[in-house]
């Protein structure tokens, strides 16, 4: 990232900083959420048109079409996220920060111009179809188990299986669909909602920040047009690699941000609260504990920014962005854990965003690969490069 694109990012982050504290922030109580207290689309709709007259509606995509470079983006991305509602508001959540990034990566001119042009404009949301039941034995953090299949029917392809844990499937306008056909895995743009993709039920969750929330639905005999396939058949699991490694350093760059505005409700309450005749913070457990968050988010940010420059290279950073992905959800986890201790009752109750940080930072430890799942696949890098290096 050379000097002029820091100072761009830089000036973005601070104008999104600016946006996110003065005017979504007084929107964290706003009582327009669905059955499970997720946001209603109302009320994402409202917070974008107000973002987009502020000028920082999808920050990290330029005017001329070009994406702020990863480390570009880790700058804006946290500042979106000092708030739960951040994202929402300034269009860089998930699922559709990743599937804007697929799109624009592999996506044709049609499917960019019908699909791809209303995500970055922020007048629809998407949702990314991958993610199996268990009980089907389908495909969870080991695609190659998917079960949902896909075949060519004239100019067409028919669609059916079943998915979960779909994020945002409820309320979203645009669908990526993977499925698997005798050439291997493959994608599909659809339009939805579609009435072959039924919704069954969507399970309560121990986060709340993300419209719609994370759907199990069926798919019976979903048709899509042949060039609505995103790229080549058979080449579904490559394409899943190019959206995962950024996917996942996102959620990195907006949960860092959550923490640190959580970190500064706790640092507020430790210096005003009074207890045993002195305020928190001079009580060495309480001091130790603020200390401690200050060295997890420093490093949190530090990775975040390698893995990122490592992206930025041209590299497709899979064993960098499971490092990072799992050293940044565990530093956080501890900093959302030592926030809610340091505020005590105040800590567990929805008067701030803490307790929620804490519920959000606690599924993003799953969300993306568990933390195990990333170990896995890091020692077997290691096997594998030191049987390279006996041989």
């Amino acid at each position: 990232m050379n000097v002029d694109d820091l100072q761009l990012a830089a000036g973005i982050a601070e104008r999104v900083e600016r946006f996110v504290r003065e005017v979504v922030v007084p929107y964290e109580q706003d009582p327009r959420r669905d059955h499970h207290d997720c946001p209603a689309d109302e009320l994402v709709w409202e917070l974008r048109g107000k973002a987009r007259q502020a000028g920082v509606l999808t920050p990290h995509i330029l005017a001329d079409g070009s994406h702020l470079s990863q480390r570009g983006t880790a700058v804006v991305l946290a500042r979106t996220g000092l708030s739960p509602l951040g994202p929402l508001a300034c269009n860089t959540c998930a699922p559709d920060e990743g599937n804007m990034y697929l799109l624009g990566k592999v996506g044709s001119d049609y499917l960019k111009q019908r699909f791809l042009e209303p995500l970055v404009a922020g007048t629809a949301r998407s949702a990314f179809f991958m993610t199996e039941p268990a009980e089907d034995g389908g495909a969870g953090s080991d695609p190659s188990m998917m079960r949902t299949t896909c075949r060519r029917e004239g100019e067409d392809w028919l669609i059916n299986g079943r998915k979960a844990f779909i994020t945002g499937a409820q309320g979203a306008q645009v669908g990526i669909v993977m499925a698997k056909a005798e050439e291997g895995a493959c994608m599909f743009l659809v339009e939805l909602p579609d009435p072959a993709i039924r919704i069954e039920r969507v399970p309560r969750t121990l986060d709340s920040s993300m419209p719609g929330g994370h759907a199990v639905v069926t798919l019976d005999n979903l048709r899509v047009p042949a060039r609505q396939m995103l790229g080549e058949a058979g080449e579904g699991f490559r394409y899943a690699q190019v959206r995962l490694a950024p996917a996942r350093l996102s959620h990195c760059m907006r949960w860092y941000g959550a923490c640190l505005r959580a970190n500064e409700i706790a640092t507020d309450y430790a210096n005003r609260r009074m207890a045993f005749g002195k305020l928190l913070i001079d009580h060495e457990g309480t001091g130790f504990s603020l200390a401690e968050n200050l060295i997890d988010l420093k490093q949190a940010e530090l990775m975040i920014d390698w893995c990122a420059g490592v992206l930025d290279s041209g590299a497709a950073g899979g064993s960098e962005s499971s490092m990072t992905k799992v050293a940044v959800s565990e530093a956080l986890m501890r900093v959302a854990d030592r926030c809610v201790q340091v505020m005590g009752g105040s800590g567990v109750a929805g008067d701030t965003i803490v307790e929620q940080v804490f519920r959000e930072i606690r599924a993003f430890r799953i969300y993306d690969g568990p933390t195990e799942v990333h170990k896995w696949s890091l020692a077997k890098m290691i096997k594998r490069d030191w049987v390279r290096a006996t041989q």
